[in-house]
């Protein structure tokens, strides 16, 4: 489902909200259920022996747009996302988990290497199944077709109802909102009018997988930024 409000590609005070369910693996499950199929030795059912997911997975996405006026613009977005694996599958395919940090996401982390949670995980691809994720910009104009940003961003991804057990990776109750990452920091963009080419640096500003009482502005510094680059607006 997408509700857009937005009038044409110049208005600059509009919403999107966009919410997406997916089931998968029912009807191989029902169908193997039927035809009496033996399954693996971990009780999973098979198809040309290969285990297949099953799984339950919903995302709720959120932009508002408010025009200041004289080239100002605060953007905002909220983002939540789970998928839980069920009746055949304990886990997600890495391709339907989520990810956090890159351009697009929190910025002060590069891409998959924000989280699980509060572990400090040295994983190339950190990933989970569990994702909250809230974007706050101040866009103003400087000169000609030269745009700066101010921005928060602020989430995390955990493990939740599946196969992980390690406690700082996954979300118990509501005090692991207590490892929602936080960054923030400024960007620059150049409008070409057919596309924006933007750059941005993002400051850890808490940092949920340092010790209690270290996480704010732990790294707050140029030498521990994340650099950004990319194409058209983050949202």
């Amino acid at each position: 489902y997408k509700k857009d409000r937005r009038t044409s590609i110049f208005d600059n005070d509009f919403s999107i909200f966009k919410w997406r369910v997916e089931l998968a693996g029912n009807l191989l499950s029902n169908l193997s259920e039927i035809f009496g199929s033996s399954k693996n030795e971990n009780g999973d059912y098979e198809v040309f022996g290969v285990a297949f997911s099953q799984y339950f997975k919903t995302e709720i996405d959120y932009v508002k747009y408010f025009d200041l006026g004289r080239n100002n613009v605060f953007a905002f977005r909220s983002y939540a996302g789970i998928a839980i694996p069920y009746g055949n599958s304990n886990s997600i395919p890495f391709a339907e988990s989520f990810f956090a940090g890159g351009p697009n996401d929190n910025r002060a982390w590069t891409a998959y290497n924000l989280g699980p949670g509060s572990s400090s995980s040295t994983n190339e691809f950190n990933e989970a199944n569990f994702k909250i994720h809230l974007s706050a910009e101040q866009r103003f104009g400087l000169f000609g077709n030269l745009r700066g940003a101010l921005f928060v961003d602020a989430g995390n991804i955990w493990n939740v109802l599946d196969n992980v057990v390690d406690d700082r990776a996954t979300f118990t109750d509501f005090k692991s909102l207590e490892n929602i990452a936080v960054g923030s920091g400024f960007g620059l963009r150049y409008d070409f009018d057919f596309f924006v080419l933007r750059f941005d640096t993002g400051f850890k500003t808490y940092d949920p997988s340092q010790q209690e009482g270290s996480r704010w502005f732990r790294n707050y510094n140029f030498r521990n930024a994340v650099y950004n680059i990319g194409i058209n607006y983050p949202f």
